[in-house]
C-alpha cells in the first residue's frame, strides 16, 4: 500500500480537518502507537481528528483513492491491539466526537457520538433516572465508540446484557467514504439484514461509527453487595452455577483470585493512598463478588439469603455484607483495578476466554496445570456469572524469547482447552492482532472465508484496520 508521504496527499488530508487537528511529529503520535495490549507500538504516518462525519467522509475517500492504510482509534484502553496502525499509514481519532446529543426520557432512548467516555454517558442518563448498563472496568476512559466495536460487557452483562444489546441504530462512515444509517430508532425491526449488529463487535474494520442510538432502561434504586471467600480457584467457580439455578439473578458476578486482590491492595496504596481492606486468612484462594439489584428490599434480602444458603454447600469462609455505599464502592474499585495492578507488576499477555459457566471449574483448573507445564504464572479474575474468564499471564522474570514462543504455545493450549469446554476466545477483548493467530482454533474455514467475503463487500481495497481478525 501507498505510504503518507506523498506530500500532496498529506496536505489534503491536513486541510480537511485543520492543521491543530493533524499530528506528524513522532512526539505527537506516541500515544496513538500504542494501547494496553502487552508492549506493542506501531508508529502511524499521520493522526488525525476530524469532528463531523463529512469530514470522516472526505479522509477515508481519499484514503481509499490511494491505498493508504486507515485505523479508527477511541480512548486506546483495548487489550488486544485492535486500533494499533499495524500498517502505518492515517489514524482517525473520534476524540472530537464527544456529544451527548439527545436523551428522549419518553422513549428510553439516547443519541450519542462515540467519543463520548463511557462512565460520563451512564452518569448523564443516571440524573434522569435512567439507566446504561454495559460498564467495562476501563469506563472511565474508554469511548462509547470503542465498547461498540469490540463488543464490551462488564460486570453487569451478566444480568443485563452487553453493549450490542443496547444498540437500536448507529450512523457509519464506509471504507470507501459513503455515510449510512443501519437501521431504525425502533425496539423491533425484522426489515432486511441486521447491519447494526453486524457492525457491533466489527472491530473496525467495516465501518467507522460516527453516532450511535442507545436504548436506555429505568435505574434500580436499590442494591446489595456480598463478597464470599472460597478455599479454592475451582470451589468459587463451582459455586456460580449453583447461585444461578437456585433461580437468584444477580446483577453481577465476579470471580477474584487471591493474588489479584493482594496486588490490587497493594496498587491502590502505593499508587492512590487508598487502603481497601479485604481479610485474606491462609486458606482462602479465592472470592466471589455479588451484587443483586432491584426497586424492593425485602426482594433483594430474600435473594442474599438463598445465596448464603446454596454456598453452605461449598467450602468457604465468612461471607462479607457491604453495609454501607463507601464499602461497596471500596470492593468494586478493588474489582476494577485488578488489570492495572497486575500491569503495573508485570508486562502481561492479557487473555479474556469464555465458556459456559458450568464449565469454569474445569477450565481454571486447567489454565493453572498449563501454567505450571509451561513456566509461567497466571492471574485469573472475571466476570465469571456468564462464563468470561480474565487471565492475565505474567512476564515476570521469563526471557524475551521465551516470552515471545513458549509462552505463546501455552496460550494455544489454553484456546484449545477453552473450545474443547464449549467456549471461545474472547468475550469482551476482541481478536486485534493478539489473538488472530489462534482463529483457525475457535472456528472452521468456512466461518473465515464468510468473514472474509463480509469484509471486501465492505472494504474492498482493505484499506480499514487491515490485518485485524484474519
Amino acid at each position: 500500500m501507498e505510504t503518507i508521504a506523498n506530500q500532496s496527499i498529506f496536505e489534503e488530508l491536513i486541510g480537511i480537518v485543520g492543521k491543530e487537528n493533524a499530528f506528524t511529529l513522532d512526539e505527537d503520535k506516541f500515544k496513538y502507537s500504542h494501547d494496553e495490549t502487552e508492549d506493542y507500538s506501531f508508529m502511524p504516518d499521520l493522526v488525525v481528528k476530524p469532528a463531523t462525519p463529512e469530514e470522516v467522509s472526505a479522509v477515508m475517500k481519499k484514503c481509499n483513492e490511494h491505498l493508504i492504510p486507515v485505523t479508527p482509534r477511541g480512548g486506546g484502553t483495548g487489550l488486544s491491539g485492535g486500533a494499533l496502525p499495524t500498517e502505518k499509514g492515517v489514524v482517525i481519532s473520534m476524540e472530537r466526537f464527544n456529544r451527548i446529543i439527545e436523551i428522549d426520557e419518553l422513549n428510553l432512548q439516547a443519541t450519542v457520538e462515540p467519543g463520548v467516555i463511557t462512565e460520563t454517558f451512564q452518569n448523564a442518563v443516571k440524573e434522569k433516572g435512567l439507566f446504561y448498563p454495559p460498564d467495562p472496568s476501563s469506563k472511565g476512559t474508554c469511548f462509547l465508540g470503542g465498547n461498540l466495536a469490540e463488543n464490551s460487557g462488564g460486570p453487569k452483562a451478566v444480568k443485563y446484557g452487553v453493549t450490542r444489546d443496547y444498540v437500536l441504530n448507529m450512523e457509519v462512515v464506509l471504507p470507501t467514504g459513503e455515510i449510512i444509517w443501519t437501521a431504525a430508532n425502533v425496539l423491533k425491526n425484522s426489515t432486511g439484514y441486521n447491519l447494526t449488529q453486524l457492525m457491533c463487535g466489527s472491530e473496525g474494520t467495516l465501518g467507522i461509527i460516527t453516532k450511535i442510538v442507545f436504548k436506555l432502561r429505568p435505574y434500580p434504586k436499590k442494591d446489595v453487595t456480598l463478597l464470599a471467600p472460597f478455599t479454592s480457584n475451582e470451589e468459587a467457580c463451582r459455586a456460580i452455577a449453583a447461585i444461578f439455578k437456585s433461580g437468584v439473578a444477580p446483577s453481577g458476578m465476579e470471580f477474584v483470585e487471591r493474588e489479584a486482590i493482594e496486588r490490587t491492595q497493594k496498587y491502590l496504596k502505593e499508587e492512590m493512598g487508598e487502603n481497601v481492606v479485604v481479610d485474606l486468612p491462609v486458606n482462602i484462594q479465592a472470592h466471589l463478588l455479588m451484587e443483586l439489584d432491584g426497586n424492593d428490599d425485602e426482594v433483594l434480602m430474600r435473594d442474599a439469603e438463598t445465596i448464603l444458603e446454596v454456598l453452605e454447600d461449598f467450602d468457604t469462609g465468612e461471607v462479607l455484607f457491604a453495609d454501607n455505599q463507601s464499602r461497596k464502592d471500596e470492593l468494586w474499585k478493588l474489582r476494577r483495578n485488578v488489570s492495572p495492578a497486575v500491569n503495573a507488576y508485570s508486562l502481561t499477555k492479557a487473555e479474556d476466554v469464555v465458556v459456559p459457566r458450568g464449565n469454569l471449574p474445569a477450565l481454571i483448573v486447567a489454565i493453572k496445570e498449563i501454567g505450571k507445564k509451561y513456566g509461567f504464572n497466571s492471574v485469573c479474575y472475571g466476570h465469571a456469572g456468564d462464563g468470561n474468564l480474565h487471565i492475565n499471564i505474567m512476564k515476570e522474570q521469563l526471557s524475551d524469547e521465551y516470552w515471545n514462543n513458549e509462552v505463546n504455545e501455552g496460550i494455544k493450549e489454553i484456546f484449545i482447552k477453552v473450545v474443547e469446554l464449549g467456549g471461545t476466545l474472547s468475550g469482551e477483548h476482541g481478536i486485534g492482532i493478539a489473538k488472530r493467530p489462534y482463529m483457525p482454533l475457535a472456528m472452521p474455514e468456512i466461518n473465515l472465508e464468510l468473514m472474509r467475503g463480509i469484509k471486501k463487500v465492505f472494504d474492498p481495497n482493505s484499506i480499514l484496520n487491515p490485518k485485524k481478525i484474519f
